[in-house]
């Protein structure tokens, strides 16, 4: 695996891994000051279901973390490219549903990373 997509792909499970902190310990604290464009009164009232959204984004870290520890190159090279998609797919759902901004944190460097895979 390209040392570029290897970096590409730690920096995208640290994100995720943040939006899992973010969701499932800091929703009512930090939650309204990253998600501006949610009404604050729903932050206690949603605290439940961000967690477990946080809980989808740690696996997705997961398998991410697990495809730069794979012992097999080519199949850390498998477990990456799906864990990329994973994640190329919740943004491309999340900026339609949710914000466009999500297409560039989210969707974008998935892609980034997934070409820089499969073209190292």
């Amino acid at each position: 695996m390209p040392a570029f997509a290897q970096v590409l792909i730690g920096l995208i499970a640290v994100l995720h891994l943040y939006i899992l902190w973010l969701e499932m310990f800091a929703w009512e604290s930090r939650g309204p000051k990253v998600f501006r464009g949610f009404p604050r009164d729903l932050f206690p009232a949603t605290r439940v279901m961000a967690a477990n959204q946080g809980l989808y984004n740690g696996f997705l870290s997961a398998g991410l973390i697990w495809s730069l520890l794979a012992a097999d190159p080519g199949f850390g090279r498998q477990i990456a490219a799906f864990f990329l998609a994973c994640v190329g797919v919740a943004g491309l759902y999340g900026a339609a549903t949710a914000s466009r901004r999500i297409l560039l944190v989210q969707t974008l460097p998935a892609a980034l990373a997934l070409a820089t895979l499969w073209l190292g």
